[in-house]
């Protein structure tokens, strides 16, 4: 089962699902910025990003550099932020099985399958 972690109102985003879409393949949406994300779920799909915290944060928000950028955050405190502040996070997420990719761009997906 293919899930991608998806906000509307991003082109790539949105990209990203109209290359899902096209792999005719059964997939779930989550709107993360509807549904919030737990703790565990961030945790486990940053585990099978295989990246650290800081890599899914889109450190050229307004929201990170006003109240985070130049600080010595440790991963629980990045994902904390996160969990805070979800359009923080990159998207989209692509999650098929163990794996995941952040789909920027949105050929990445295929790198999966």
């Amino acid at each position: 089962m293919i899930t991608i972690y998806h906000n509307p109102r991003c082109t790539k985003s949105r990209e990203g699902l109209c290359e899902i879409e096209n792999l005719n393949k059964s997939f779930t949406i989550k709107k993360y910025l509807d549904e919030p994300f737990t703790k565990n779920e961030l945790k486990e799909v940053i585990k099978k990003l295989n990246i650290k915290p800081l890599e899914l944060v889109r450190t050229k928000e307004t929201i990170w550099i006003e109240n985070y950028k130049g600080k010595q955050l440790t991963d629980e405190e990045i994902i904390d932020a996160l969990l805070l502040h979800p359009k923080l996070i990159e998207r989209p997420i692509v999650v098929i099985g163990n794996k995941a990719i952040i789909a920027r761009p949105k050929e990445k997906i295929n790198e999966l399958l």
